[in-house]
């Protein structure tokens, strides 16, 4: 019996606590920052706020406290939003152990220090218990929904601990959810952070009424700025045309479920941000706030981001999108390959 905790109950935490509690041999906990959301799912195996009409397995077991969640856990799965990740694991440290394998879930890069997530995570636990964590990041396309309701979904997990990494492929894949293994961790966590990023710029090209040559560009060219800061950063390039990096990257460009694409789609549309964040009521859309830090770690390291910098002049400038979009179209002429 594997007893696995999940550290938060968005979307993704909560169909991941559906994907693993379907397994016989899992035991899981649920932390749940909301106590109404906490109650929901144990009297009615519902999160309706976050994963509407998904059935929650009463394998998992939802608690709002962080030391029952934690207590006695092989696997701690963090799936919070970026902006929580340390503080959260400032409270967590006194509950954890060496043994432990931490897995973030998370798709984010901190926007003070220009941190992935396991880093944050080794720093934080470093720091405070003294050991050193055995962590891993999972990342690839996988909309909350299609994989909670068993649509065939393939994931990677990163770690350069190999046997974490096959304890998590073991533990985690199933009829309906594959999991591949990968060693590159910079590769797999910047390349789930910034596709966000991109899937802005699609929203906006299907909110201005572009065609799918303009998301096709987008795409590719998108694709191109990523596996130049990722290299920068030292990760692979070959990873960017996996599951964490193409993979991801066309789903979230191109599915309606997307979050940070309908923030795009609203912003082609003519409406501001804030009017965008107020009807999402609570839903985090990463792209956002990752696009400040992706800015900052892209010249940090010399790298160009094109698109990257327009989506960030159109979020936080009020830059007019087609006038973003003219700019990057009349760029001085580079050759293809040469700028990968």
């Amino acid at each position: 019996m594997s007893q696995i905790a999940i550290i938060g109950a968005g979307a993704w935490g909560t169909a991941l606590s559906i994907v693993l509690g379907r397994k016989e041999n899992h035991r899981i906990r649920l932390w749940v920052h909301s106590n109404e959301i906490c109650e929901a799912i144990s009297s009615q195996r519902l999160n309706d706020r976050f994963l509407p009409g998904c059935n929650i397995p009463g394998t998992v077991i939802p608690t709002s406290n962080l030391q029952e969640a934690l207590s006695g856990a092989d696997i701690v799965i963090t799936a919070m939003p970026s902006h929580h990740c340390r503080s959260l694991f400032e409270q967590m440290n006194v509950y954890l152990i060496p043994e432990m394998l931490l897995v973030s879930a998370t798709k984010g890069i901190e926007n003070n220090s220009q941190m992935c997530m396991s880093t944050v995570i080794r720093q934080v636990v470093t720091n405070a218990s003294g050991f050193e964590p055995r962590i891993g990041a999972l990342s690839g396309p996988s909309f909350a929904l299609e994989a909670a309701r068993g649509d065939p979904t393939a994931i990677t997990i990163a770690s350069e601990d190999a046997d974490l990494a096959r304890i998590v492929q073991r533990e985690f894949s199933g009829p309906t959810f594959r999991v591949y293994t990968n060693e590159d961790v910079i590769g797999v966590e910047l390349g789930g952070a910034l596709k966000n990023i991109i899937a802005i710029a699609a929203g906006i090209c299907d909110g201005l009424g572009l065609g799918h040559n303009s998301i096709a560009a987008l795409i590719t060219r998108g694709l191109a700025e990523m596996t130049r800061l990722v290299q920068a950063c030292g990760g692979k390039a070959e990873t960017m045309s996996g599951l964490a990096g193409l993979g991801d990257l066309v789903l979230t460009c191109t599915g309606g479920l997307s979050r940070n694409r309908s923030v795009g789609v609203g912003l082609g549309r003519g409406r501001k941000l804030p009017e965008i964040l107020r009807a999402m009521h609570g839903m985090v859309a990463e792209g956002i706030s990752t696009t400040t830090a992706a800015v900052a770690l892209a010249r940090e390291r010399g790298v160009e981001m094109p698109i990257t910098e327009q989506v960030h002049s159109i979020l936080y400038d009020d830059k007019d999108p087609r006038e973003a979009i003219l700019q990057l179209m009349t760029r001085s002429g580079k050759s293809e390959i040469s700028t990968l």
